[in-house]
């Protein structure tokens, strides 16, 4: 199965790039199975939430053109917060997702990408944050199919490089919630985009997460273009081949579908 399991398009509104356009691109490249993941992120910067009814018209129209060519799913990027999960508990209920990724973009409607989170906290406080707010809303939310770049506080980290092993203790709380509720992660390839010098998530996190028994792992570009479609990710395959990892998952009305390597 060779499929990508993170993508957006002109639907999220960091991306100009045309769902049909990323459609052919995946087909192109042999693409078998293909998620679109629009943003949804409720905050100050309030247009990040995606126009779910547009969205879904225009997703029902291009998989049914395609439908003899490639398998497109209907999912979404949750970027949740603590004081907003109300807000997508109502979102889920409207739509037939097939996958929605859980993923943290701010703390307290402050961006990482900003620095606005980070300036007032040392490394320290913004790295345990960041980790903490992960684990504090999955106790509470519970509609979602895999944490979205789980250590994506990395991207942002300008001090530089901050040890998985300070926040272990954390991270494996998150895990082993994950797993008790069979739910996963996904590794996200953007990391070979940002510059980063291992996977997103770490090597040293997926290892922790196989030892604890996790086993449900999905793959995606976080496309935002065209370059970006399918972009390393069967070089991903491998390592997690390496890594002694057996299966990539898809997802089908929210049941995880396990393939493989």
């Amino acid at each position: 199965m060779f499929a990508d399991y993170h993508m957006h398009t002109n639907y999220s509104n960091d991306s100009t790039y045309e769902m049909e356009d990323a459609i052919l691109k995946a087909i192109e490249l042999g693409v078998e199975e293909i998620c679109f993941t629009e943003h949804s992120d409720y905050g100050p910067m309030g247009d990040y939430v995606v126009d779910y009814e547009e969205y879904y018209q225009g997703y029902l129209k291009l998989k049914e053109k395609y439908k003899n060519q490639i398998r497109i799913r209907f999912g979404c990027e949750f970027g949740i917060q603590k004081h907003t999960v109300d807000l997508y508990k109502k979102d889920f209920k409207k739509y037939p997702f097939d996958f929605i990724i859980l993923s943290n973009h701010q703390i307290d409607d402050q961006e990482f990408w900003t620095q606005e989170y980070q300036k007032t906290r040392t490394q320290d406080e913004y790295n345990y944050g960041y980790y903490k707010a992960i684990y504090d809303i999955i106790q509470v939310y519970d509609d979602y199919s895999v944490l979205g770049h789980l250590d994506m506080i990395k991207r942002y980290d300008r001090i530089g490089n901050y040890p998985d092993e300070k926040v272990k203790d954390i991270i494996e709380k998150i895990l082993k919630h994950i797993i008790a509720h069979d739910k996963g992660i996904e590794i996200n390839t953007s990391c070979f985009r940002y510059g980063l010098d291992d996977l997103t998530p770490s090597r040293y996190i997926l290892q922790m997460y196989k030892d604890l028994g996790g086993k449900m792992i999905t793959v995606g570009s976080d496309t935002h273009e065209e370059g970006h479609v399918a972009y390393k990710i069967q070089y991903v395959y491998d390592v997690l081949k390496e890594m002694g990892f057996e299966y990539i998952c898809t997802f089908d009305q929210m049941e995880p579908i396990y393939h493989h390597l």
